[in-house]
């Protein structure tokens, strides 16, 4: 386990700000090097004051790309889409300069659709210049999870595919997801947890286990530093 810093805040509005501050320095400095930098976050519930904070700096947000960890294939009208959040929640006032390269298209599968999709990806600066992942109750990361139709490939360190897709019981929809080596290459890699109830999930992911059961131990057993970032 390589965990570079536990940072723990009274609220949430408080981790938004800094976690804003932690993935902006990430971007400005790989903007600085090498004149373009990519961004990957998650969607669901948790992330969105977190976008609105990241949405207000100042930063070079013609030069940085936006994609997703992971997303739901599903159509952005679709209030499931994390596509659609991003939009709404990130992809505004001064970030509304940046490049937004989606997970899903209209194929109607995952599978049909994944060419497409990794066409798309090619032209994102890579490594990533910064990750932000979440957590599930069931110590899902990305759409890694628990008896995922794919995870032991998502999940594996020397994965040579970078996108895959994911069907598993508690999914809902079939997914599209990073691997594991993709996130890992990141300059910066943030773990976002908010709620009290999420505390001993990730008390229970730092202990022993598979990491088929709980999927963020994959992350969190990598050997590179992760910041996790958690608010009650």
């Amino acid at each position: 386990m390589s965990v570079a810093g536990f940072h723990e805040f009274g609220d949430g509005a408080a981790l938004a700000a800094a976690l804003a501050d932690y993935v902006g320095a990430a971007l400005a400095a790989r903007v600085a090097r090498d004149g373009m930098a990519s961004l990957a976050v998650s969607g669901g519930r948790t992330p969105t004051r977190f976008f609105e904070a990241l949405s207000t700096r100042d930063l070079p947000w013609s030069k940085i790309a936006v994609t997703l960890v992971d997303e739901r294939w599903v159509r952005e009208s679709s209030d499931r889409s994390n596509a659609r959040l991003v939009r709404q929640h990130l992809l505004i006032n001064r970030a509304a300069d940046a490049r937004f390269v989606p997970l899903a298209n209209d194929a109607p599968t995952p599978e049909d659709g994944l060419f497409a999709v990794n066409e798309a990806l090619e032209d994102l600066a890579w490594p990533l210049a910064a990750a932000v992942l979440g957590m599930g109750d069931d110590g899902h990361t990305a759409s890694f999870f628990p008896n995922g139709d794919h995870l032991e490939e998502a999940i594996d360190p020397q994965a040579t595919l970078g996108l895959i897709p994911m069907r598993a019981p508690n999914a809902g929809e079939p997914r599209i997801t990073l691997t594991l080596p993709v996130l890992l290459g990141a300059d910066a890699l943030a773990l976002h947890i908010e709620g009290a109830a999420k505390r001993p999930v990730l008390d229970k992911a730092l202990g022993e286990g598979p990491a088929s059961e709980m999927p963020i131990r994959a992350v969190l057993r990598a050997d590179r530093p992760l910041d996790i970032f958690w608010a009650p």
